[in-house]
């Protein structure tokens, strides 16, 4: 029997004297008339050589460009009991799969752990810039070896080698064979419409997938166990408190609106309802919010709507008298370090003039994030303003009070400023303000996104 030859090519795997029988069994295969070769995707590798070797098919493997790589940990790491279960699990599943874990569970501990029983080249892959170089330096200090990073001005490619999502999206047609594991950091981004390329288009055939909430509002979470393993163990903070993670306690503060404010918001709130009420827009349904943004595009009622949605939910989030209760929990918090959230910039920058407090967004220059976060940890600066950066994945662990001014619905995005004040420290007590605009919609946002478990022990 003439052997089956597999190649790599920009992404995808290419089959060339591929039986009529195995064409029917290989699903996502097409026939590739510029190369009279069938084409698939690459990260299909893993189950069509799996296959050809269990049906002892002789197949030629011109595809793979990675061989077993041994890395020995410098450093000794001892993992937690719930670190050892999830490494076994992912084990026994083959290596493939996603692990769910609270901020500050030790999500990089596992990774390594995975790294050496693995023994293959392996990727990681994080959304930041400041991930990137948080794994950088861990990498390098646990299995003291070269370390490449890939993104921010940095291309090193190493058996070793961290990237950002957007970088290694930019490479993978290229390095997509040279990797035998990759590593998904906050791996909930991967589904998204670009980010999921970087691993269909890699051959890697084994997959970590590492993230605090798997679930995404889009339902897309499918196509990450799809392309990077099924969700192999699950661990939540609530679980973990006390013990891995700091003790801590959540409060609502319901902020009563001026009456200017909220004669305002009554006013801006009628406007967007009636509009909704005439077209019969529902929010419920699963294309409720981009049938708005259609029928608010079409006519100057619809536009008005649209602003009149805009200005109410900035003038809930942004209260007048949100400042007043900032003041007295800084006052009530004055020796402890503190993390300050907003939804956006506007009201990040307002509150770092009025109280004169450093404010960290995303326009901040890489070199000045760094001074801050340093000046941060170190006590120079106890308090710290942001809007979203410090959302996932910088490490912060000496704060210990968090206050959301104002936030999305998004229970992951809650979940994770939650986390970035869970860094466990002797005699720790964390606790997180929300603060939220009574006889708003803010509220119900508020109800909504608590029903997840993190803020109901009880549940």
């Amino acid at each position: 029997m003439t052997p089956v030859e597999l190649f790599f090519d920009r992404g995808t795997l290419l089959l060339k004297n591929l039986p009529k029988a195995l064409q029917k069994i290989f699903t996502q295969l097409k026939w590739d008339d510029r190369v009279l070769l069938y084409r698939a995707p690459a990260h299909r590798y893993y189950d069509i050589a799996i296959y050809l070797h269990k049906e002892n098919i002789p197949f030629l493997d011109n595809a793979k460009n990675f061989e077993p790589t041994c890395f020995h940990l410098a450093q000794r790491i001892t993992p937690r009991n719930y670190q050892q279960e999830a490494l076994n699990h992912w084990l026994e599943v083959g290596k493939r799969g996603v692990v769910t874990l609270p901020t500050g569970a030790g999500k990089t501990m596992l990774a390594m752990l995975c790294i050496s029983r693995t023994s293959r080249p392996t990727l990681v892959h994080v959304p930041t810039i400041d991930l990137m170089q948080q794994w950088y330096g861990l990498l390098e200090q646990f299995f003291g070896m070269r370390v490449g990073r890939v993104g921010g001005g940095y291309k090193d490619w190493e058996p070793l080698t961290v990237s950002t999502y957007d970088s290694a999206l930019l490479h993978v047609e290229y390095y997509g064979n040279r990797y035998g594991l990759l590593i998904f950091d906050e791996c909930h981004h991967l589904p998204g419409d670009q980010f999921k390329y970087a691993a269909l288009a890699s051959m890697a055939p084994f997959r970590l997938g590492l993230t605090a909430t798997p679930e995404r509002s889009d339902g897309k979470e499918a196509i990450l166990y799809k392309i990077c393993g099924p969700l192999v163990y699950q661990v939540h903070i609530d679980e973990l408190e006390g013990r891995a993670l700091a003790p801590y306690r959540v409060q609502t503060i319901e902020i009563d609106l001026s009456t200017s404010e909220l004669e305002e918001y009554q006013r801006l709130r009628n406007i967007f309802v009636n509009f909704i009420r005439r077209e019969r827009i529902r929010f419920d349904e699963p294309n409720g919010w981009q049938n708005f943004l259609f029928k608010s595009s079409r006519s100057l009622d619809g536009k008005e709507a649209f602003q009149a949605y805009l200005a109410q939910k900035k003038l809930s989030q942004a209260a007048g008298t949100k400042l007043q209760q900032v003041w007295q929990l800084l006052l009530q918090h004055i020796d402890d370090r503190v993390i300050l959230f907003t939804q956006d910039n506007e009201m990040a920058y307002k509150i770092g003039r009025e109280f004169l407090l450093p404010v960290l967004t995303h326009h901040t220059k890489s070199i000045e994030r760094d001074q801050l976060l340093k000046k941060f940890r170190e006590g120079i600066y106890p308090t710290l303003v942001t809007s979203k950066v410090l959302n996932e994945g910088v490490d912060v662990p000496e704060a210990n009070v968090a206050i959301v001014v104002s936030g999305s619905g998004s229970t992951r995005e809650h979940v994770q400023r939650l986390g970035r004040i869970l860094r466990a420290r002797p005699k720790k007590e964390a606790v997180l303000y929300e603060l939220v605009s009574r006889g708003t919609s803010e509220l119900y946002v508020n109800q909504r996104r608590r029903r997840h478990r993190a803020y109901d022990r009880h549940r």
